[in-house]
C-alpha cells in the first residue's frame, strides 16, 4: 500500500529532487488528526499533508491547499523557515524523515494502527509529538538496516530460505506480495522455483514499472504488483503523481467501501438469525408434534371420569390412543371435571401456538432467503460500485440505516398488539413491566393493570390529536386480565389511567407500581387478538 516500506523508498528520493531548498512557511492542523506542512521557495509552493488519524494514515501531496480561517491551530512553530536537505525513509519500516539543513527532523510514522508526527529541532533535541498520547514515539529511532534479500537463484537454497525472504517483507506490505507470490504458483512449486519468483517479487518492489490502484478484497489500495481488480496503471517513475491520484480516490471510495462492508454485515446478521430462529422454531414444533397433548389427556379424564375415585392423586387407565396404560396425575383438591377443563383449554393454547410457530418458521425462512437474495444482488449489480447507486438500491430495500433503526425501534421485547391503529404492548415478566412502564410508556399513553393481583402492565399508546376509543380500552382491558392472576374469573376489574399518574416507588419490587389516580373498568378476561399475538 502506499505506506510501505517499498514504496515510500521510491517517494523518498522523488521529494528530495522536488524539496531541496525549499523552506517550511506554515505548519497547521485544523482537521483531527490532521497535519498540514506548507513549502515554498519564493516562486513555487508544495503542500505536504498527512493523515494521522487509525483508520486511512496516509501522507497526502495536494498541489493546492486552502487554510480555513477559523478552527486551524498552528503546530510546531520551530519548524517555520528550516530549509529542506533531504527526504529519506527508515529501512524496512513505514518512517518516512525529512532532514532539514539546520539539523532539525520531521518523522512522518505511518503505522497503521498508531501513526504520529515527530519534530526534532536537533537530532539530539527533545521529541515534539502530534499525537501526544503516544509518549513511546519520543524515543522511536531506525532500525538497523536487514541484510539483503538473496538476488540469485543458486540450488544451495532451500525452501526455508525462500520463505525467510518472504517473510523478510516489511508487514505493511507483507499480504500484498504474499498473494501475489501465491497467484503466480508459489505454494506448489518446487524449491528452486520457489526462490526464482521471491527473487522476481523482490526486484518489482525494488524497481516497480509500474504503480496500481486496485479494488482488494473490499479496499482501494495503491499496490506495486498487478494484483486485484486493477482501476488505474501508472507510471512507474512518478510516486509524487501516484500518490496525487491515489490518495483522493481512496478517500472518495473509503465511503463506498464503508458502506458496502456494513450492509453486507447487515444482511448476513439478518440471513443468520433468521435461519436460527427458524430452526428453533421447527425444533419447538417438532417436539410439540411428538408429545401428548393436553386434549388427549382430557379425553381420557373424560373417558374414565367414573372410574376416578374422589380425591385420587392419580389414576391408571387404557390409553385408547396407543392401546397401552397410561398413568395421569391428578390434583386430590380439585374436581376431574375442572382438571380436564383446563387441559382443554391449555390444549387450545397449544394449537395456538401450533399455528404461530408455522407462521414464524415461513416468515423467518423468507427473511433469510430475502437477505441471501439482496447479498448476491450486491454482487451482480454494477449500480451498485457506485455510491449513488447502492444509496438508492439501499434505500429502495429498506436498508438504510435511518429505516433499520426504525425497525429496530419497532421490534418491542413486549407481547405487541394492533387495533383501530393503536398498539398495545403488554410486559412478559416482572423486570419487562418495568421496562415498558418505565423506559418505554410516554406520559400520555394508557395504562392498564388487573387491579389488586399480580399481572402483566399493558400500554396503549397515545396518538397525537386522536382519543383512545372505548372498544380499544376495552380489548386493552381483556388483556390486562387475561395476563393476571384473574385470568380465569368470570369478570376481572382492571385499573386504566394516563401512565404519568403512574410512578414506581423507590425500593419497590420489580413490576411494583404506585397510582395516584384511575378509573376501573370491569371485563371479561380474554385474548381477542388470537391470531395476531406475537409470542
Amino acid at each position: 500500500m502506499h505506506t510501505n516500506y517499498y514504496f515510500l523508498r521510491q517517494l523518498a528520493p522523488a521529494l528530495t529532487e522536488r524539496l531541496r531548498g525549499f523552506r517550511v512557511a506554515v505548519c497547521f492542523t485544523q482537521e483531527k488528526d490532521e497535519l498540514v506542512v506548507g513549502l515554498s521557495n519564493g516562486s513555487q509552493e508544495f503542500w505536504l499533508k498527512a493523515q494521522l488519524g487509525a483508520t486511512f494514515p496516509a501522507l497526502a501531496l495536494p498541489e493546492t491547499f486552502q487554510r480555513a480561517r477559523a478552527n486551524s491551530v498552528d503546530l510546531f512553530p520551530a519548524l517555520l523557515g528550516e530549509q529542506v536537505e533531504s527526504v529519506a525513509v527508515w529501512p524496512q519500516d513505514r518512517v518516512l524523515q525529512v532532514n532539514f539543513r539546520s539539523g532539525a527532523r520531521l518523522v512522518f510514522k505511518l503505522y497503521g494502527p498508531r501513526p504520529n508526527a515527530i519534530f526534532r529541532t536537533a537530532p539530539d533535541a527533545p521529541a515534539q509529538l502530534f499525537q501526544q498520547k503516544l509518549l513511546a514515539d519520543a524515543d522511536l529511532k531506525p532500525q538497523p538496516a536487514a541484510s539483503p534479500a538473496p538476488q540469485s537463484s543458486e540450488s544451495a537454497q532451500s525452501v526455508q530460505s525462500a520463505e525467510s525472504a518472504v517473510q523478510k517483507l516489511p508487514p505493511p506490505l507483507a499480504d500484498l506480495p504474499l498473494r501475489y507470490l501465491r497467484t503466480q504458483g508459489y505454494d506448489q512449486a518446487l524449491p528452486d522455483a520457489r526462490t526464482r519468483l521471491v527473487n522476481q517479487v523482490l526486484a518489482q518492489l525494488e524497481k516497480p514499472a509500474h504503480y496500481y490502484i486496485i479494488q482488494f478484497e473490499g479496499r482501494t489500495r495503491l499496490s506495486l504488483l498487478p494484483l486485484g481488480d486493477m482501476l488505474e496503471t501508472l507510471p512507474g517513475d512518478d510516486p509524487v503523481g501516484a500518490l496525487r491520484r491515489f490518495v483522493p480516490m481512496a478517500l472518495g471510495r473509503r465511503a463506498l467501501e464503508m458502506e458496502t462492508k456494513q450492509l453486507r454485515q447487515l444482511l448476513e446478521r439478518r440471513a443468520d438469525e433468521a435461519s436460527t430462529a427458524a430452526e428453533h422454531a421447527r425444533r419447538r414444533l417438532h417436539a410439540l408434534a411428538h408429545e401428548a397433548g393436553y386434549r388427549h389427556t382430557a379425553d381420557l379424564i373424560m373417558a374414565h371420569l367414573h372410574e376416578i375415585p374422589a380425591r385420587a392423586e392419580q389414576i391408571e387407565v387404557l390409553d385408547f390412543y396407543t392401546n397401552q396404560p397410561k398413568t395421569i396425575k391428578l390434583k386430590p383438591n380439585e374436581k376431574p371435571q375442572l382438571t380436564a377443563e383446563n387441559l382443554y383449554r391449555k390444549g387450545k393454547n397449544q394449537q395456538i401456538e401450533e399455528r404461530q410457530l408455522t407462521e414464524r418458521i415461513a416468515r423467518r425462512e423468507a427473511e433469510a432467503f430475502t437477505a441471501l437474495e439482496r447479498l448476491e444482488e450486491m454482487d451482480s449489480q454494477p449500480q451498485l460500485a457506485e455510491l449513488r447507486g447502492l444509496r438508492a438500491w439501499r434505500k429502495l430495500h429498506g436498508l438504510d440505516p435511518a429505516a433499520t433503526a426504525a425497525k429496530t425501534s419497532g421490534e418491542l421485547p413486549f407481547k405487541v398488539f394492533e387495533d383501530r391503529g393503536f398498539t398495545i404492548l403488554v410486559g412478559r415478566s416482572a423486570e419487562n413491566n418495568d421496562l415498558l412502564t418505565q423506559k418505554y410508556a410516554h406520559k400520555d399513553d394508557l395504562w392498564l393493570h388487573a387491579k389488586d393481583v399480580a399481572g402483566s402492565h399493558v400500554v396503549i399508546r397515545h396518538r397525537a390529536g386522536q382519543t383512545v376509543p372505548e372498544p380499544v380500552i376495552e380489548h386493552a382491558a381483556m388483556l390486562a386480565g387475561w395476563y393476571s392472576k384473574r385470568q380465569h374469573d368470570t369478570l376481572c376489574p382492571v385499573t386504566v389511567t394516563p401512565k404519568k399518574f403512574v410512578r414506581k416507588p423507590r425500593g419497590a419490587r420489580p413490576g411494583q407500581v404506585l397510582v395516584e389516580r384511575e378509573r376501573v373498568v370491569l371485563v371479561k378476561p380474554g385474548n381477542p387478538f388470537d391470531r395476531d399475538e406475537d409470542k
